[in-house]
């Protein structure tokens, strides 16, 4: 089973699981994982800010479950 799903808080996500945090920051441009609104967001509302698509979305989180 996932550890990562689209619905995970992002401040939740980045303060598990580190190196999920820095793939995000780096490679995918969130840089709003630190923000104070993070608490308020999950993965897939902060991916679609950016610009991702559902597709892309499920791509990136099957990613990060490889990285826990």
């Amino acid at each position: 089973m996932s550890k990562i799903s689209q619905k995970t808080n992002l401040s939740e996500l980045s303060q598990k699981y580190s190196k999920a945090g820095k793939v995000l920051t780096e490679k995918y441009g969130l840089h709003c994982v630190g923000c104070m609104a993070a608490s308020f967001e999950t993965l897939e509302d902060g991916l679609k800010v950016h610009g991702y698509d559902k597709k892309k979305i499920n791509k990136i989180v099957e990613e990060l479950n490889k990285l826990t």
